[in-house]
Parts: C-alpha cells; structure tokens; sequence
C-alpha cells in the first residue's frame, strides 16, 4: 500500500519535478480543496518550482487561477479558464437540492433573483466587493442577509456562474464577475467535459479507481464510466488487489526518479489533495487512525505528518514566539523521524 501512496505523491507532484508555476500545478490537480485558503495556498506551493505561498497569491491577484464553488458546494482553487465548464458540467447536481436549503435559511426564489440583480450591478464594470462590503450591498438591495441567509446567497451567486473570488485586498478576496474576471472560458460539450474530467483526474491523482472520482467530484459512477470510456486510450490500467486503477502511464517513471524523496517525510496542511481527494484514502491514511485527522468527521481536516506515503501523525503550529510544531504521533516515531518532521516544518512555505 505504501507503494500506491507513492505513486500517488508522484502523479500529485509532491516529489519529483514540480510544476513551474502555480497556475500550471492547479490546472494540473484540476481543482484544489480551498476552504482554507491559507492551507490551499501551501498545498499548491509544495508543488510548485518557486515553493511560495506569495507567487500562489499572485496567481489570485492576477486571475490566473480563481476561487469557487465548482464542485460539491466546496470552495476550491482552479485555473481561471476551467472553472466555467467545470460550473457547467457539475453545478447542475448541487443547485438541484438548493431550493431545499433556502426553504430551511429563510429564502425565496424572489429574494435570489433580487439578490442576482442586485449583485450584477454592484460589481459590473470591474468593480470588487468584499464578503461584508457585497453583503451589505445585498441587504442595501433589500435582500435579507442575516443568519445563513448571507453564506447561502453568496454561495449561489458563484454556483450560478455570475461571480467568482478573485483578487485579495487587505487580506479579504474580493468578489467579481466571472465573465469580466476570466475573459478567455473554456466551453466544453458534455461528453467532452467527462472525457477531460475523467483524464485529469486520473493522470493527476492516479492510482485511483471510478469510485474515487466519483466522489471527488460529487458526479454519478456513471458519468465517471463515460467519461473514463473517452480519456481511457490516454491512461494506463493498475490492478490493485483486485480493484481496478487508472493513471498516467508517466507516474511509474517519475516515482522511480523520485524514490528516496517519496520515502521521505513531508508536511501537509489540512484539506491537502493526497489526503482529501479519495474515496479510499487507506493506502496514506491507516484506517485506525482516521478520526484523528477528522475528529468526529465533522468535515475538518488536520494538518498531516507523512512518511514515506503513510500519515504518521497530525500537526498544528504552535503558540508563543517561536511558534513550533506540535506533532500528534499516531505511535512511536523513530529519531531521524522526528528530526526530519521539525527540518521539513522550518522549510514549509
């Protein structure tokens, strides 16, 4: 199973070559967890060349790569050019259940059109908002915002394509329109859409199964086997104890390039994609230990300690003026262990 992780680790680009810029390692991973921005901003700066959180940041600044909700309802880093058909291909399934919600918050279809109309001109021509500056410009509007009335609506504005989260100012990412902020979409037809998702997935993330992708992307196992028919001939099959998984042909090579580095420790933030992006996470995760990285699976995950593929342990900073690690290890930690975790934490972006 360690074997699996590596690979893993490989396709991820958390060793071997790292991508040269960070637009170009979200546009490889497809979309990254950002629930946590910060920890978003590390999960991409391990993968790529300049290892800065800044030029991560900068990428936000400059739209090249853009915040949303594309799948699952979950924020999420993606290249700007993707997150249009991403929304198109996979927001239909989400906003289904919207109406739901918005019955238990307190809303109605008139306050959601009111809230589209009043937000399209509150931020056409360029103009940027705030969470609360947008917020109070919706209430301003007269659209009830108090509660979870505001989270929700925010979160339909960008689920519906009109908004994104774009620039940062005074550590706020501001709201703009999608269709000024990311002026060059892709427009993808649906089989087209499966067929890119299933490869990227799977060159990207693999070894992963069909039940993997599936739930990542929060898309049936049907369209994961529709879309995997189109971008098969571009991968390789792995028989895993009787499972099939699919990858890139090129990731066996590049863990066979970067082996002493995947058998090495590394420092991950919470959400980080080798934990995160799996139905199966059992070959990084051991089973035994996973509600202590998801306490009570309340949906939060801790930073992570990993050892050659398999988490050993969780993390925090911790407090004062040094700030030093606080490691939670799931066992006893062999020396050199321990001292790689303390060098990799002083080297974190």
């Amino acid at each position: 199973m360690d074997e699996l992780s590596q690979l893993r680790m490989a396709a991820q680009r958390l060793v071997g070559p790292r991508a040269p810029s960070p637009v170009e390692a979200v546009r490889w991973l497809t979309a990254v967890q950002g629930q946590d921005l910060p920890g978003a901003l590390t999960s991409v700066a391990l993968r790529t060349q300049q290892g800065t959180r800044a030029a991560v940041a900068a990428a936000l600044d400059a739209g090249e790569v853009v915040r949303s909700w594309p799948m699952r309802g979950t924020l999420h880093l993606v290249a700007a050019e993707d997150l249009p058909w991403l929304l198109e291909l996979l927001a239909p399934k989400v906003l289904a259940g919207a109406a739901g919600r918005r019955a238990v918050v307190g809303l109605t279809d008139a306050d959601v059109a009111r809230a589209r109309d009043v937000a399209l001109a509150a931020l056409s021509g360029g103009r940027r908002l705030g969470r609360a500056e947008l917020l109070a410009a919706l209430a301003e509007g007269g659209v009830r915002t108090e509660g979870q009335r505001g989270y929700h609506l925010l979160w339909w504005l960008a689920q519906t394509g009109l908004t994104c989260l774009g620039p940062t100012a005074d550590g706020d990412q501001q709201f703009v329109l999608l269709d000024e902020w990311v002026p060059a979409p892709r427009r993808l037809e649906r089989e087209e859409a499966l067929g890119e998702l299933a490869l990227r997935f799977f060159a990207s993330h693999g070894p992963a199964t069909v039940k993997d992708l599936a739930r990542w992307a929060g898309i049936g196992v049907r369209d994961v086997r529709a879309g995997l028919a189109v971008a098969a001939p571009g991968l390789e099959r792995l028989d895993v104890d009787g499972t099939e998984h699919w990858l890139d042909p090129a990731t066996p090579g590049r863990l066979a390039a970067a082996r002493a580095e995947a058998a090495a420790v590394h420092l991950l933030p919470g959400f980080d994609e080798l934990v995160l992006g799996y139905a199966d996470r059992s070959c990084t995760v051991p089973p035994e230990h996973a509600q202590r990285i998801v306490p009570g699976n309340n949906g939060m995950f801790r930073s992570t300690a990993v050892h050659a593929g398999t988490v050993v342990g969780v993390w925090r900073t911790g407090r004062g003026k040094a700030r030093p690690i606080e490691l939670e290890p799931f066992g006893e930690v062999p020396a050199d262990v321990l001292a790689a975790v303390h060098e990799r934490y002083a080297a974190l972006p």
